[in-house]
């Protein structure tokens, strides 16, 4: 699943941020910390990685990154507000300076026709900076590869928080 691209651009990535002197954080549903998991193959990883949060349920977002209950409930697990909540949470909660966040609905079952299967929002926190979104549908090619493809955005984006920053 996580191919010998998506290592090369996680090492890049770590070299970078290392480079920087700057430590990520992630958060993660539909992904289940496959980012973390990413990053944390790269040798040299720990000088980067300041942890990650797999908050797979709404209680988890909740509890451990102080996504509000009742922002989930309004707008549902799998929305725009809440990706941004979990990135902003995901920082606030460590010691990052730029935290990743991923939730959507990797199937096969669990989508409708307003929140389709593939559909994925991330957000990106860093500090001193305004939460970016991104929202993006997959369709579904399976599961797996929902999960790679919200892992290689995921990777995108903190790539460009660095350019950026």
């Amino acid at each position: 699943m996580l191919d010998d691209a998506l290592l090369a651009r996680a090492a890049a990535l770590v070299k970078a941020y290392a480079a920087a002197g700057l430590r990520i954080a992630t958060a993660e549903s539909c992904t289940g910390g496959l980012v973390a998991g990413l990053l944390t193959s790269v040798p040299g990883s720990s000088a980067v990685v300041e942890r990650g949060f797999v908050t797979y349920s709404n209680e988890a977002k909740a509890e451990a990154i102080g996504v509000p209950a009742d922002l989930i409930a309004a707008q549902g697990a799998v929305s725009e507000p809440v990706a941004r909540a979990m990135a902003e949470g995901a920082l606030a909660h460590s010691r990052a300076d730029v935290a990743v966040a991923i939730t959507g609905i990797a199937g096969p079952g669990g989508g409708s026709a307003l929140k389709p299967v593939g559909l994925v929002h991330f957000g990106l926190a860093a500090k001193g900076r305004p939460v970016i979104h991104r929202e993006r549908r997959y369709g579904d090619p399976g599961r797996t590869e929902i999960r790679r493809l919200a892992v290689a955005e995921a990777l995108d984006m903190l790539d460009k928080a660095l350019v950026s920053g």
